[in-house]
């Protein structure tokens, strides 16, 4: 692994455990091995550094959810696939957590990937509900963007309600209740 994507790599890790504000650039340099002279050839300072590890974290948040979303089956089984997808549920998302931090949501450079991100993902299920909708497997009434959005507020908030007990029990919880409300939709589209 170059130096650059040691760098990355230890600032993706050092931002989902301790965030924007707890990373420092010399933190960064210790995890990755590397030198103040190498971090900073490689990138401009600390923004930059954490904007291209926020944006690798992004894309691979995105590439993980495509493999489900996208794979065979209907709207439901596709959802519940992304939802039941193993995960660090104790860890919380990495994205989801950078909303937390107060530095990383008040610049707009840093705050973009993760505003796309979660723009992306609603857009995303939203398209394949209306897909659903269209099927007949899912009611007509059923609104695609707002249950979209309701899908993504019920994993955010499962991963905060795990770690404030320290178990995964209530994102399991969760995801087990909002399958239930789309399972209740598909039942009245084909009742």
């Amino acid at each position: 692994m170059s130096t650059a994507d040691r760098l990355i790599e230890s600032t993706r890790e050092l931002l989902w455990e301790r965030g924007y504000t707890g990373t420092s650039p010399k933190a960064i340099q210790q995890r990755a091995g590397a030198g103040q002279g190498s971090m900073y050839h490689h990138f401009a300072g600390k923004p930059d550094l954490a904007l291209a590890a926020i944006s690798r974290t992004v894309e691979e948040m995105r590439a993980a959810a495509e493999t489900q979303l996208s794979a065979p089956g209907t709207a439901v089984e596709r959802i519940t696939a992304y939802l039941r997808r193993e995960r660090e549920v104790l860890r919380g998302c990495p994205v989801g957590r950078l909303t937390q931090d107060p530095d990383v949501m008040a610049d707009p450079t840093l705050r973009a990937p993760v505003e796309e991100s979660f723009a992306w993902l609603c857009d995303r299920l939203a398209g394949i509900l209306a897909e659903g909708r269209e099927s007949g497997e899912l009611d007509a009434a059923l609104d695609a963007r707002a249950t979209a959005a309701t899908v993504v507020a019920v994993v955010q908030g499962g991963y905060v309600l795990a770690r404030a007990v320290d178990s995964v029990a209530p994102f399991d919880q969760a995801i087990t209740g909002v399958l239930s409300l789309l399972s209740a939709h598909a039942s009245t589209a084909r009742g």
